[in-house]
C-alpha cells in the first residue's frame, strides 16, 4: 500500500509542536511525524516534536539499495565471462568465480553506502536552502484515510507553508515503527 508524505515548511517550532500533539490526537501515529531542522538541539526543548534520525538525513540507504543494483550486476557479468570464457570448465570450476562475484556484490553495496553517507537523503535535498535559512520541515506520512484529518489540522495553522508532496512505497515501515515499541512494551512492562 502506498503513503502520502506532505512536507511544510516553518520557522516556528512552537507552533509544529502543537500541530504534531493535534495530529497525533486525531489518531495520526507519531512515527508518521518528523520534523527536519538544522536546530537539532532546540528540539530537546520540544518533547512532542519527533525528530529526523541523523542516520536518515544522510541517503544511506537509497544509496545502498543503487550500489547492490550495480553489485548484482557485477556478478552476472563476472558469472557470464567466466561461463562463456570457458574458464568454469577448467578444473577450478565454478567456485572462485561464483567467490569473486559475491566479493563483487559485496564491494559495490558497501561502496553505494559510503558514497551515501556523503550525501543528504535525496527526499530531503530540495529543502537545503530553507534548513540554511533557519527554516524547518515538517512530514508527515499519511494513509489515504488520514488526509482529511491532516487537512482539518492545517485550516488551524496558515503560517504552516506547503512544500510539496510525494508518493511512497514505505507502508511497511511505518507499520513496524508502531509495533516494534508496543511489542517491548507488552513484552518488558
Amino acid at each position: 500500500m502506498k503513503t502520502l508524505r506532505r512536507y511544510f515548511i516553518s520557522d516556528d517550532l512552537d507552533d509544529l509542536e502543537v500541530v504534531e500533539e493535534q495530529l497525533e490526537s486525531a489518531g495520526v501515529s507519531t512515527p508518521q511525524i518528523h520534523v527536519l531542522t538544522a536546530h537539532d538541539a532546540e528540539l530537546d526543548h520540544h518533547e512532542h516534536l519527533h525528530r529526523v534520525q541523523s542516520f536518515m538525513k544522510n541517503d544511506i540507504v537509497h544509496s545502498t539499495l543503487i550500489g547492490a543494483a550495480v553489485g548484482v550486476c557485477a556478478f552476472v557479468l563476472v558469472l557470464a565471462v567466466a561461463y562463456f570464457a570457458g574458464w568454469t570448465k577448467t578444473a577450478v570450476g565454478w567456485i572462485p568465480f561464483v567467490f569473486l562475484a559475491v566479493v563483487a556484490l559485496g564491494f559495490c553495496t558497501w561502496e553505494g553506502g559510503l558514497f551515501g553517507i556523503q550525501k543528504p537523503n535525496y527526499h530531503f535535498a530540495r529543502f537545503e536552502q530553507a534548513i540554511k535559512d533557519d527554516k524547518h520541515i515538517l512530514f508527515v506520512d499519511l494513509e489515504h484515510d488520514q488526509e482529511a484529518v491532516l487537512e482539518r489540522v492545517l485550516k488551524s495553522h496558515p503560517k504552516l507553508e506547503p512544500a510539496g508532496s510525494e508518493s511512497l512505497h514505505q507502508h511497511w515501515v511505518i507499520e513496524f515503527q508502531k509495533r516494534v515499541p508496543r511489542f517491548f512494551k507488552q513484552t518488558w512492562p
